[in-house]
């Protein structure tokens, strides 16, 4: 884990919910999909404590070992585009917080490279964010990576694209997923508390320091 602040940040990593725009709600949406899983008769056990995809691979994985393989596509499609319905939806009634461009254009006028790494679907991104290509350089959204957060391969796809070094780049979210990430990389964590952690949450899953929100970069 970096324990100090780079002198000058090759690329910033934001999470998108929670970090540049309102958060959804993904307790709603865990237990819209939850309930999906129940009605296939998975045993509840299999997807407890799971986040909102893998509850989607877990149980199609299960149901394929009850040799359930058609079932368990019609269930995974069914999930996924449930999932994506929601985001659309509440993408098109969200705006990026106040201040949000403003903000991104100042850092990249410091000659920081930014990316944006989130597990909301691309299109719903795009929604609430039409002209992104000016602002970010990078874009890692959930139907652009098989890997997702916590898993360090979202990030590591972003820094890529960036040319940027982990050692040498932040990741800015509001979600412990975020942080564990990010601290298994070796990047500087950035907890913002416009989101679903508070500040205790953040530190613990491996943040740096934590901020109010984005504008305190």
């Amino acid at each position: 884990m970096a324990n100090n602040r780079p002198a000058q940040f090759q690329a910033i990593l934001f999470d998108f919910d929670g970090t540049l725009a309102p958060n959804l709600d993904l307790v709603d949406m865990r237990r819209q999909i939850a309930a999906l899983a129940a009605a296939t008769q998975t045993p509840a056990d299999v997807y407890a404590d799971l986040y909102i995809v893998e509850i989607i691979t877990a149980t199609s994985a299960w149901m394929r070992e009850q040799n359930q393989h058609k079932q368990a596509d019609e269930f995974a499609a069914a999930s996924h585009q449930r999932i994506i319905d929601i985001e659309i939806a509440a993408a098109k009634n969200t705006n990026l917080f106040p201040q949000a461009r403003s903000k991104l254009t100042a850092l990249r006028e410091q000659n920081i490279k930014l990316g944006i790494v989130t597990r909301n679907c691309r299109a719903a991104v795009l929604q609430m964010f039409p002209d992104l290509d000016d602002y970010i350089d990078a874009l890692h959204a959930r139907d652009d990576t098989v890997h997702l957060k916590p898993d360090v391969r979202h990030l590591q796809v972003n820094l890529d694209a960036l040319n940027c070094s982990a050692q040498h780049s932040a990741m800015v979210g509001d979600g412990g997923l975020d942080m564990q990430a990010g601290k298994d990389l070796n990047m500087y964590c950035i907890g913002v508390l416009s989101g679903s952690n508070d500040a205790q949450a953040l530190l613990d899953a491996g943040a740096n320091e934590v901020l109010q929100d984005y504008r305190e970069i």
